[in-house]
């Protein structure tokens, strides 16, 4: 006996109890992403297909991908695409999949003097993973000169196709590197970087869907989750110009500790910001002349 055929709307019903009997979070909103995704449309017109009967193929595509999720995977990854401020990006498990505080981080160097005061603006982004920072700066400004670094030759590839993919190929150079000390001494108007923060004793602890999928190396920031800011304050202190403007995001319990690490390495203006959650999120510096 063949199976009745439903319509768009009792899918996403059955796939949303599905996934709640997996303890699967958000779990409707998740397959109303994976269903958009099948029919090449934004969530919110999905209204316009809840009463079709979807295709056998189209069906049996849903059920993959609620079966990935169900099984710990990111939706980011399943869907393959992730918006980021006003730019599509490719995701998958080669880098972390952008999120939406680090369009906040994004935000603050656009605000910031270091832009608004210099014509052409050098503008680095230390562990550029998806490009997500980089991209979304030079997509912004008409004038300057963008550079996205990473460790990870896998996350570098993955970033030069999102710049293929958001037209901004031209625009920004990508490069392999642990840091930035290679850059000529005062020479950087901005560095910005959101790297890995997560205490390594932490890691394994994280969520399943962060903690199997989503690359290690984004991830670990050592004993205390600080390694990497000492090593970039390191180099930024050589090659930011003074004035220069250093932009992290940071754990939410890591704020005293980043303040004290920039004034220990000759930063003014140093400031906490939060998220939108209230969170300690972000980190920033002035290099003193």
């Amino acid at each position: 006996m063949s199976e009745t055929p439903k319509t768009l709307r009792e899918l996403i019903v059955l796939g949303d109890a599905y996934l709640r009997g997996r303890a699967v979070p958000d779990a409707r909103t998740v397959c109303e992403l994976l269903a958009a995704r099948l029919f090449n449309c934004g969530r919110l017109e999905l209204y316009r297909y809840l009463d079709a009967v979807p295709q056998t193929r189209v069906v049996d595509a849903l059920r993959r991908g609620l079966r990935r999720v169900a099984d710990g995977e990111p939706v980011q990854y399943v869907l393959g695409r992730w918006e980021f401020r006003d730019l599509t990006l490719k995701v998958d498990r080669r880098a972390l999949i952008p999120r939406p505080e680090t369009e906040q981080l994004v935000d603050l160097v656009l605000a910031s003097r270091q832009i608004s005061q210099t014509p052409k603006p050098l503008v680095v982004d230390v562990g550029t993973g998806s490009g997500c920072i980089i991209l979304s700066l030079a997509r912004a400004l008409r004038d300057g000169v963008f550079v996205g670094l990473d460790v990870s030759v896998e996350a570098l590839a993955l970033a030069r196709e999102n710049a293929t993919l958001t037209g901004l190929a031209e625009r920004v150079l990508f490069a392999e590197s642990e840091g930035c000390g290679e850059f000529d001494p005062a020479s950087v108007d901005v560095l910005v970087s959101n790297p890995p923060y997560i205490p390594s004793q932490t890691v394994d602890g994280l969520e399943r869907h962060i903690r199997d999928h989503e690359p290690r190396l984004a991830l670990d920031g050592g004993p205390d989750g600080l390694r990497v800011y000492r090593a970039l304050l390191l180099d930024a202190v050589m090659v930011l110009k003074a004035g220069g403007g250093v932009f992290f995001e940071i754990g939410d319990d890591q704020g005293p500790a980043l303040r004290t690490l920039l004034e220990e390495h000759g930063f003014s203006e140093v400031a906490i910001h939060r998220d939108y959650a209230g969170r300690d999120r972000f980190a920033v510096g002035v290099l003193n002349d």
